[in-house]
């Protein structure tokens, strides 16, 4: 199945009053780049929500982002009563001449005087977490299926496309030979004295030397070749790349030899073909 190395997937919901959001979204790269946005009380497991992105998402440049919105008022704050008393105790060996509340007012700006409990994280919302990472994973996932399958059908448009204009160069072949002939002999035929088995020599030379069957026939292997990976393998962007570079030499070598004009006008329309071929190749996993 072809995946698109472009992706997107959001999830939240709420978890005893906080409202928690996953997004991940990603575009192509050559490996796996992967920038994660934590919230503090999620570091501590940060290394464990890399590790579980890292072995679904597999390549690409990726973005994930987890956000906590309180939406209820949840307030534990403390007020280290003894220790605030023993600062306005030492406030007043100082000077006892102020008010008591006037201590008080200095007291409270001391150290640890007035702290907010730690909301630690529990293993449940832990939990919790983990099902809104694996359902944004999913969204995620069939977002990649869905871009991959459209890839899927232009990518097979596009090397059925070179195929058809492959076929099409057979007719100009036993044309264009004929043309080089006729175009030696009427050279030829200006000069006396010519030696007709050393001109058939050089015809048969300049004759294999145009001649463009086994460019056709691996031309032909690569577009076959190509066209099984793409529907039979997975996360196989990077070999598609490779054959794509094949078919890019046999084409480039077609040209080289065609010596043909309507030959050369289908050279350049594979080329385009093969252009569009190598940059949606890039957005494959």
């Amino acid at each position: 199945m072809v995946l698109s190395m472009t992706g997107f997937g959001r999830s939240e919901s709420t978890f005893q009053g906080k409202k928690i959001v996953v997004e991940i979204k990603s575009l192509n790269s050559k490996s796996l780049d992967l920038n994660t946005k934590v919230p503090i009380r999620y570091k501590e497991r940060e290394f464990e929500i890399r590790k579980i992105l890292g072995d679904k998402i597999v390549r690409g440049k990726v973005d994930c982002y987890i956000n906590i919105e309180t939406i209820e008022d949840n307030h534990d704050v403390k007020i280290n009563k003894e220790l605030v008393a023993a600062y306005i105790q030492e406030l007043k060996s100082i000077s006892a001449d102020g008010p008591d509340f006037e201590y008080l007012k200095m007291a409270i700006r001391f150290p640890e005087a007035i702290s907010t409990k730690p909301d630690e994280l529990k293993e449940e919302e832990w939990e919790f977490l983990l099902n809104l990472i694996e359902e944004s994973l999913n969204k995620f996932i069939d977002f990649r299926k869905t871009e991959g399958a459209t890839l899927h059908l232009e990518l097979a448009k596009n090397i059925e496309n070179i195929d058809n204009a492959l076929q099409e160069i057979i007719p100009y072949e036993q044309i264009r030979l004929e043309s080089v002939k006729e175009r030696y002999k009427k050279t030829l035929n200006e000069f006396d004295n010519i030696d007709e088995t050393r001109f058939y020599q050089e015809l048969a030379y300049y004759t294999e030397k145009l001649d463009i069957s086994e460019e056709k026939v691996r031309l032909s292997q690569h577009l076959s070749y190509y066209t099984d990976v793409l529907s039979t393998e997975d996360f196989c962007g990077k070999k598609l790349g490779f054959i794509a570079q094949e078919i890019g030499r046999e084409i480039n070598t077609l040209g080289s030899k065609a010596n043909h004009a309507a030959i050369q006008k289908l050279v350049v329309m594979m080329k385009d073909e093969l252009e569009k071929i190598k940059e949606q190749t890039l957005n494959i996993l």
